[in-house]
């Protein structure tokens, strides 16, 4: 063997090893989660009718640990009425990185959020090396927005931002449906989170493309998905003819998420000045 193939020799076998070893990692749902993260929804539809188990509906406060709670809830498809695109900035220097999430609304002030997320360990922490590296299972969180909302403000100190969607109730309900089928897929099988690819922002765009009719492309604000909002203006998805930095000033909900955090009427109250 010449001295340049002992080289290239010496240089493949890590590369296999590493390219085994990654291969060979797995996703679970057998890990000991966060309590956040701890069970997974499951979606049955009958009809019109949803009933879906573990509906996450935890209890913040600035100070305390969050009082667990999952519920199985109902909700008739036919009385949804609208979508909303909800946005946290992870920074407020720089919008770049962010979460966002989607809400439904239902006849009688019924909503229902669901947050694509990186299911974290107990003791682990988030971060985007970490989910590029399968570090993180995929989880479909469903929960009440007073939760879902509230976590995000009164304990994670973000800015948040609650922008109706322009969808027919058809949508809306076309919408929904494709994203409790996702949910149901992952209940019973797991998948890696990944930073790129397959993650909060992708999975709602994904979702999106599966029901619109002209795809929308992965680009700079999407995967900055702080500017992922003014991008959806640009689209018309958003349903006000403000431009974004008023937009942005108008549908910000802060204030009244801690004025409200605690009142049943919690998402009828933070959206009393979002009109367009």
């Amino acid at each position: 063997m010449t001295r340049r193939a002992k080289l290239g020799f010496m240089v493949l076998i890590p590369l296999l090893a590493g390219a085994a070893a990654w291969t060979s990692v797995r996703p679970s749902h057998a890990r000991t989660w966060v309590p956040e993260h701890a069970r997974l929804p499951y979606a049955e539809i009958d009809g019109s009718i949803v009933r879906i188990r573990d509906v996450r509906n935890f209890r913040y406060d600035s100070t305390a640990a969050p009082i667990p709670a999952y519920e199985t809830r109902t909700y008739d498809l036919d009385s949804l009425e609208s979508v909303w695109f909800v946005l946290t900035p992870f920074a407020r220097d720089w919008r770049g990185p962010a979460h966002a999430f989607l809400s439904f609304g239902f006849a009688g002030s019924q909503y229902v959020a669901v947050s694509v997320e990186a299911r974290r360990e107990a003791g682990e922490s988030y971060s985007m090396l970490g989910g590029m590296l399968k570090r993180y299972e995929l989880a479909y969180i469903i929960g009440d927005e007073r939760d879902l909302i509230g976590n995000r403000v009164l304990v994670q100190d973000d800015d948040v931002y609650v922008y109706p969607v322009r969808a027919t109730p058809a949508q809306a309900r076309a919408l929904f449906e494709d994203i409790l089928g996702r949910a149901n897929e992952l209940h019973m099988q797991p998948e890696f989170y990944g930073t790129l690819r397959n993650n909060c922002t992708t999975a709602i765009l994904d979702h999106v493309n599966r029901i619109a009719s002209r795809p929308i492309r992965l680009g700079p604000r999407t995967l900055l998905p702080g500017y992922s909002d003014a991008l959806a203006l640009d689209l018309g998805l958003l349903d006000t003819e403000l431009p974004i930095e008023e937009a942005r000033r108008l549908f910000h909900v802060n204030a009244r998420a801690i004025a409200h955090s605690d009142s049943p009427e919690f998402s009828r109250r933070i959206r009393a000045r979002s009109v367009p």
